[in-house]
């Protein structure tokens, strides 16, 4: 590895920001697979975790080139050290919020709330109460069991003109039932 020290001297072509971008691409070319392993093991082997680690130490060298030490030996104690420094501060983190919980995860799945259905059962249940009986059962027959207004008509015996008729003076007179009751 070629040892950029702090003494090297450029020539009058280079701008400081260049003298930056050659470091980190040395320290990334010399550094790289060293510093990604130790990571990988100091993450327990979180790649996504890793790679965010490592290029976080790299921002950090970036903007600390003007004070690095460029000695080899040096940039690569002070990459690792930052390093592990940015994942014990991660795993602080971690441990202080709440627990990440996978949603795929059948045993954390959302449980279906049948609160709003409960309640508007009770609520139309309550409403059926107060309708005479024949209306009871023509809206029994056609809403609740999923009848067809023929085969409504053939279980109770009446006409299909009369079933239709009934289910549109209940419904009407549900309507009017489930508006004062919503009001209450």
């Amino acid at each position: 590895m070629e040892a950029v020290g702090r003494e090297c001297r450029f020539g009058g072509e280079h701008r400081p920001d260049e003298v930056s971008e050659e470091l980190i691409s040395l320290l990334y070319k010399d550094f790289r697979a060293t510093l990604f392993s130790q990571v990988m093991y100091l993450t327990g082997h979180d790649q996504q975790w890793t790679e965010d680690v490592v290029q976080e130490t790299l921002i950090r060298a970036w903007q600390h080139s003007d004070t690095l030490n460029r000695e080899p030996g040096m940039l690569r104690g002070w990459l690792l050290t930052v390093a592990r420094r940015i994942v014990i501060d991660g795993w602080r983190n971690r441990r202080a919020r709440p627990q990440e919980v996978e949603l795929d995860s059948s045993e954390n799945a959302e449980i279906a709330d049948h609160t709003d259905q409960s309640l508007s059962a009770l609520v139309i249940s309550e409403a059926l109460r107060y309708l005479d009986s024949k209306y009871q059962a023509v809206i029994y027959e056609t809403y609740l069991t999923g009848h067809t207004v023929r085969e409504a008509a053939v279980i109770l015996g009446i006409p299909e003109g009369t079933v239709k008729s009934r289910l549109y003076a209940a419904m009407r007179t549900l309507r009017r039932s489930l508006g004062e009751l919503g009001s209450r």
